[in-house]
């Protein structure tokens, strides 16, 4: 059975920074893409960014310059460090994996409040 859990959510202040992990048990995670998701109170769930098998990255135009996704396979973790940090960006995180085509997984999310 695939696991995500995630952690390294909280509270910061404008302009801080956090970085959110990701572990994943399970499964073979050096062949998934994976991808960080956030859902703020009333909006739709929305992905922030990505990354494949190979590294290559992809991120929403909100968080480009502000946030990096990595992955450290050795550990089965893939993170999200995020830096110039808005109130806009409070909002449950949430982690996924690409399994396979068509079939997906999600950890149980971590809040995120950015806030003086």
């Amino acid at each position: 059975q695939v696991q995500l859990v995630e952690s390294g959510g909280g509270l910061v202040q404008p302009g801080g920074s956090l970085r959110l992990s990701c572990a994943v048990s399970g499964s073979m995670f050096s062949t998934h893409g994976m991808k960080w998701f956030r859902q703020a109170p009333g909006k739709q769930r929305e992905l922030v960014a990505a990354i494949t098998s190979g590294n290559s990255t992809n991120y929403a135009d909100s968080v480009k310059g502000r946030f990096t996704i990595s992955r450290d396979n050795t550990k089965k973790t893939v993170y999200l460090q995020m830096t110039k940090l808005k109130p806009e960006d409070t909002a449950v995180y949430y982690c996924n994996a690409d399994l396979m085509p068509g079939i997906w997984a999600w950890g149980q999310g971590t809040q995120v409040t950015v806030s003086s």
